[in-house]
C-alpha cells in the first residue's frame, strides 16, 4: 500500500479490526519512510460494475464518488460517519447483488435517493436538488410536495 504522504511503498499494518457490520476490515498503517499514519479499508468486491453515464460514456463504479456525494448531502446534519458508511455499503451491496455488470448513473442516483430518504429528509432533498438539477425555489416545493404524495399515498 502506497503512503498517501510520500508515496513510498513500504507501509506497515499497525492495527486491524472489523468495520461496517463486519463487511470491511479497517487497517491503521504507518509509513516506514516518513512515519505518516493513515487508515485503509478492505472490502469484498463481488464483481466490477460499469456505470453508463447520461452521455453514453462508461466508467468503472467508484464507491468513493457515492460516499462523497452522500457526505455532501448530509453536511452539518446529525448523521454520523458510521451511518454514512452503512448507507453507502448498502447501495454497493444492492448493485453487486443485482447480477448486472452495467448500471446507469440514473439507477445509482435513485438508489442513493431512496437510502437518503430513510436516513435524513433534508439530506434527501439536498441530494435531489443536485441530482434532479433544480433551477429555482419552486423546484424544491414541487419535489417536496411530490415526495409527500409518495409517502402518504394521496394528495389530500
Amino acid at each position: 500500500m502506497k503512503c498517501p504522504f510520500c508515496t513510498a511503498e513500504n507501509t506497515a499494518v499497525k492495527d486491524s479490526r472489523p468495520a461496517e457490520d463486519n463487511t470491511a476490515v479497517r487497517r491503521r498503517r504507518a509509513c516506514e519512510v516518513c512515519g505518516g499514519r493513515f487508515t485503509t479499508f478492505e472490502r469484498v468486491q463481488l464483481r466490477e460494475i460499469i456505470v453508463v453515464k447520461r452521455d453514453g460514456k462508461r466508467a468503472l463504479f467508484d464507491r468513493e464518488k457515492v460516499a462523497k456525494s452522500v457526505t455532501i448531502a448530509l453536511r452539518k446534519r446529525a448523521v454520523g460517519d458510521e451511518s454514512v458508511e452503512q448507507l453507502v455499503s448498502g447501495i454497493v451491496r444492492k448493485l453487486e447483488s443485482s447480477g448486472e455488470t452495467e448500471v446507469t448513473s440514473e439507477d445509482i442516483g435513485e438508489l442513493v435517493m431512496d437510502a437518503l430518504k430513510t436516513v435524513d429528509p433534508v439530506g434527501y432533498v439536498r441530494y435531489a436538488s443536485v441530482y434532479k438539477d433544480f433551477r429555482d425555489p419552486t423546484d424544491f416545493a414541487k419535489f417536496i410536495d411530490s415526495s409527500a404524495l409518495d409517502e402518504h399515498g394521496s394528495d389530500e
